[in-house]
């Protein structure tokens, strides 16, 4: 924690940390602004409301399948500060874009023919705009901090990106859609101003071709994530992880809407909670591993988050409650008798999330030479999006099907099993190096 206190007062990490915290913090806040909009103000059909949820998540996420292996490769081998500047530049444009959507949205021009297609533009334009700012915010952190610092960097920069995501979820529930619109602009141009602050961070490799070819170059990628062992399961568990995160936020709002029958506030409370939770992981992770980076508690971590899961799946089966108007307000919801139990459980799994995700992040920057953290972060962000596409359109399509949204929420048990083996590889393959 030490070690987390010193490193906020440090340039060479507190101007990326809040980069990346203004980078999440619009994402979501435009994600959610516009799902949580078209969700409850223009569509009324379960299906249709998963659909668009789905679509709204394969749409940010399908950039990182196109572009992974070419951001991974841009960001080895050129200055990673330079980049940034260029990604956050880019974000005003994009922002302008969704905003003018949202407006068009708003005031009921054109919105199907012309401003819902806007609002997915720009969220596309956002996932690529992450897709080259991904792999830079973790493979930087070797470049600027001691060996030591990097698990708590880690840690920080995810806890960071949650409370960011919890913030801009807030946001988008609670705010006007006209402030929204103000907020996501505005919020670009601070995030801009910031990111001149991140000190240089000049490529480590002679290596200067970037191959552009995206097909050549994510087979490339992949050849190369799968032939280091550590960075494998790593790859691997983390993917399984995100493929889980894809299921549950495609259902989330739906199915706080349609099962718990609450309106937009309470389905963003529930997103804070999750976001809050994955934020408290984050951190004590580091705290319990005393800056080792080990896979120790990730095996262990995972399989409580399935048994949290079935716990959630039990509660969305026990919740029969009816409003007293159409749905339940924040205020309603939380005076229900599972209300608390709900959110509370919600929170613990997002906890486990935390502390089984962390470190293996930090293997991807640790256990390849500094000049590739780039391209490891790449490989994970590019399998990992493969993970979510699937998921998140397995998702949207059992809900397009009729399939009850918390028996979906039993998917993702697979999944924790599977992580958890291969978490349990990776640590397999710690005590030989530690020997």
């Amino acid at each position: 924690m030490t070690t987390s206190t010193n490193l906020m007062r440090q340039r060479r990490f507190l101007p990326l940390f809040l980069t990346q915290l203004l980078n999440a913090l619009n994402d979501n806040l435009y994600k959610n602004a516009m799902v949580l909009f078209v969700v409850y103000s223009v569509y009324d059909s379960p299906e249709m409301e998963t659909l668009i949820s789905g679509v709204a998540t394969a749409v940010f996420v399908l950039p990182f399948v196109l572009f992974s292996a070419t951001s991974g490769q841009l960001a080895d081998m050129r200055d990673k500060t330079k980049i940034i500047r260029w990604i956050k530049f880019a974000e005003i444009i994009i922002m302008s874009v969704g905003a003018t959507g949202l407006v068009l949205a708003a005031r009921g021009i054109s919105v199907e023919t012309l401003a819902i297609p806007l609002m997915f533009v720009a969220l596309f334009a956002m996932g690529v705009h992450s897709t080259f700012f991904g792999p830079i915010k973790y493979a930087i952190l070797p470049q600027h901090l001691e060996p030591d610092e990097v698990l708590a960097g880690t840690g920080l920069v995810e806890a960071g990106t949650y409370v960011a995501i919890l913030v801009g979820m807030m946001l988008g529930g609670a705010m006007p859609i006209m402030w929204s619109i103000t907020a996501v602009v505005a919020i670009s141009l601070i995030g801009y101003m910031v990111c001149r602050w991140v000190p240089p961070a000049p490529a480590q490799t002679e290596e200067t071709k970037v191959d552009w070819n995206p097909i050549r170059a994510s087979r490339d990628l992949i050849a190369f994530s799968m032939g280091n062992l550590e960075l494998r399961y790593s790859v691997l568990a983390i993917s399984y992880f995100w493929a889980i995160a894809a299921i549950l936020s495609v259902q989330f709002i739906p199915l706080a809407k349609n099962v718990l029958l609450a309106d937009k506030q309470v389905a963003a409370v529930l997103l804070v909670a999750f976001s809050a939770g994955i934020a408290i992981g984050s951190v004590s992770i580091n705290a319990l591993l005393k800056g080792d980076i080990s896979a120790r508690y990730s095996a262990r971590s995972v399989l409580v988050l399935g048994v949290l899961l079935v716990g959630f799946y039990a509660l969305c089966r026990m919740w029969d409650l009816k409003p007293a108007g159409e749905l339940f307000t924040v205020s309603e919801f939380l005076a229900q008798p599972l209300a608390l139990l709900l959110t509370f459980n919600l929170l613990l799994i997002a906890v486990a999330g935390g502390m089984f995700v962390v470190p293996l992040y930090a293997f991807l920057t640790t256990k390849v030479d500094k000049s590739e953290a780039s391209r490891s972060v790449a490989a994970n962000n590019f399998i990992s999006s493969i993970y979510m596409v699937v998921g998140a359109g397995v998702a949207g399509t059992l809900g397009f099907f009729g399939i009850p949204l918390e028996e979906q929420v039993l998917i993702s048990l697979v999944l924790c099993v599977l992580s958890a083996r291969l978490a349990t590889k990776l640590h397999a393959l710690e005590e030989p190096a530690a020997g």
